[in-house]
């Protein structure tokens, strides 16, 4: 495998699972990855075409703020990380589960 391609890869850490993106999966053929923290919209947008051989037609990028949390009397806070919104050409599906096809 090569570097660049073993890159892509790690970029997508994992799918993001939520209300909002099943919504948003549902409706308008949206998938939301949580990935990098420097990952750039290119290389999410190739590293999605080349796991999953789907055509992406755009990607759409939010950075989390991590939150405040208090154990009993100490505070901490919870790292900042980066969502993708990938939405895909029309007809192109991401089958998660990888089962047999219909």
């Amino acid at each position: 495998m090569s570097a660049v391609r073993e890159s892509l890869i790690n970029l997508l850490v994992a799918p993001h699972v939520s209300e909002k993106s099943a919504r948003a999966t549902a409706q308008g053929n949206h998938y939301v990855f949580r990935v990098r923290t420097n990952a750039r919209k290119p290389d999410i947008k190739a590293a999605v075409e080349q796991m999953f051989g789907v055509k992406v037609e755009s990607v759409q990028v939010v950075n989390q703020q991590g939150k405040r949390k208090r154990f009993g009397r100490f505070e901490g806070r919870r790292s900042d990380w980066k969502k993708a919104y990938v939405k895909l050409a029309t007809g192109q599906t991401i089958d998660f589960v990888g089962g047999e096809k219909a």
